[in-house]
């Protein structure tokens, strides 16, 4: 059945590529049209990229809708796709995200409209070509492209200070991925060939293992991002437009989180082994830390930004202390529970992060201000604003019944199967994450209205509600029923875990 189907994976990667070349072709001279073309393109690629999930087979680790072209035959590069139960939420969430920036971008955007919608289709088909390529080179380019419609997004449409944001985030990204190109070629000389599953079969040493390691590390940490090479993340939100900071935070980040996943882990297992209490101790510093930094923000964007990191060290902390639990103890079940924890924490935390940005966006759209001293009391006056914004607050802090409970649940089960200090310190973070979610509510939403531009504010309109309200159901829905998304990976886990118990040495 599946070898009838279109090649479904080249048109969710192409189809949004070419509708953002159209639209560009359309041009800034008919806005609206633009917009209602890649409003168009934007669906129809969500909707392609569905039968990814109902059609895919969660009982195999195998990897599924491969499709196979020789591009540099004399290099041994290939056109080479397929998905598992790794990439194929995050590519549904890519396609899904990108759907509420271009409806959120409607009114808001001015000038250039027809590039603002183009780069993000452009750049929605090229992360989806992150997470598809099983060929090196592939996605090697892929994972550089990505890096330019983002850095014209920022540079052209962001804020005051945007060059200095887009350059800052250019290098940091760019350099990191530089180490990661050097591991790839060193591992086509051992392999004779870019294919990324032969990298995991590869008989390398632990000397090896550990340089590799660490060429991906730099290369993945930078798109996490992890403590401390995550300074570029605080001025590349502040700095983007709104539909910017989504795509930032709900995909961009995932990146690195996947990169683990499909790289270090199963191409370097002993030496992931050996520093996992380097990951470890990484993440608990991004979990605690830089919780304690967004504590002190002033800047709404700048709060959710150091959330974002402080979410994602969960997401390192799943799969390494997964690792570790089942290097040292043999416990399939708490492994695998650390690393579908971290899969279902970067999946919510697309939805969570991405909404909340979208909540100051609306807010940035009505006062122009990101500070939060200039708010107060909006519950007053934008009541139906107010119970999204608490509801994806809510999400944020972990309640329980919402997405954000269930990723940070597992990790932290998983961790007491490894240490009670680092379980202890994990679950530090629940409560910094409800002190500085309630206090930005709190000083926000609540109270007294804080002052007449408050007192003007209009609540949202039915553009607003539609992207608010596709967010609150994706949060709730993967809050009470994560078995859909957990189920798909299953069989993936499983099978990295097994890959990585076959020592190398």
């Amino acid at each position: 059945m599946l070898s009838e189907l279109p090649p479904l994976l080249s048109l969710v990667i192409w189809f949004p590529i070419l509708g953002g070349a159209a639209v560009l072709f359309v041009g800034d001279d008919n806005p609206g049209r633009a917009k209602a073309l890649a409003l168009t393109v934007a669906i129809l690629t969500f909707l392609i990229s569905i039968p990814l999930f109902t059609l895919f087979d969660p009982t195999t680790a195998k990897m599924q809708f491969q499709e196979f072209v020789p591009w540099i035959p004399a290099l041994s590069v290939n056109y080479h796709l397929g998905v598992d139960g790794f990439s194929m939420p995050l590519i549904l969430l890519t396609a899904f995200m990108n759907v509420l920036v271009v409806i959120a971008g409607w009114e808001v955007v001015q000038y250039r409209v027809a590039q603002y919608m183009a780069a993000f289709l452009i750049m929605e088909g090229l992360m989806i070509g992150v997470f598809a390529a099983l060929d090196a080179i592939l996605f090697y380019v892929f994972f550089e492209a990505m890096l330019i419609p983002m850095f014209l997004v920022i540079g052209i449409w962001g804020g005051p200070r945007r060059v200095y944001a887009t350059l800052k985030f250019f290098l940091y990204t760019f350099l990191g991925s530089v180490f990661m190109l050097i591991a790839l070629i060193y591992l086509y000389t051992q392999a004779d060939s870019f294919e990324i599953l032969d990298f995991h079969m590869l008989p390398l040493t632990l000397s090896e293992q550990v340089w590799i390691f660490f060429a991906f590390l730099l290369g993945f940490s930078v798109k996490v991002p992890m403590w401390p090479v995550h300074t570029w993340l605080p001025d590349a939100h502040v700095e983007a437009p709104t539909g910017g900071s989504v795509i930032l935070a709900a995909i961009t980040l995932k990146i690195g989180g996947y990169g683990f996943l499909r790289f270090a882990l199963p191409i370097t297992p002993d030496a992931s082994a050996t520093l996992d209490w380097l990951i470890i101790t990484l993440s608990l510093i991004a979990v605690v830390y830089i919780g304690l930094v967004a504590l002190i923000q002033q800047d709404m964007k700048k709060l959710i930004a150091y959330s974002s990191i402080a979410h994602m060290g969960f997401v390192t902390l799943g799969f390494f202390i997964a690792f570790s639990i089942y290097r040292h103890t043999g416990s399939l079940n708490g492994a695998a529970m650390g690393i579908e924890g971290g899969m279902v924490q970067m999946v919510s935390h697309g939805f969570i992060s991405g909404a909340l940005f979208l909540c100051v966006g609306v807010l940035y759209d009505r006062v122009h201000s990101r500070q939060i001293k200039d708010y107060g009391g909006v519950a007053n006056t934008m009541p139906i604003f107010a119970a999204f914004m608490v509801l994806f607050a809510m999400a944020n802090a972990g309640l329980p019944g919402t997405s954000g409970f269930v990723g940070e649940f597992l990790v932290i089960l998983s961790s007491f199967k490894a240490s009670f200090w680092i379980a202890f310190l994990a679950s530090f973070t629940l409560i910094l994450g409800a002190a500085y979610t309630l206090w930005l509510v709190k000083r926000v939403i609540f109270g007294e209205v804080g002052n007449h531009h408050v007192a003007e504010l209009e609540d949202v309109g039915r553009r607003e509600i539609i992207m608010l309200s596709l967010l609150a159901a994706a949060v709730l829905l993967l809050g009470l029923w994560p078995d859909p998304l957990t189920s798909t990976m299953h069989a993936t886990v499983d099978n990295l875990l097994q890959h990585m118990t076959v020592t190398k040495l």
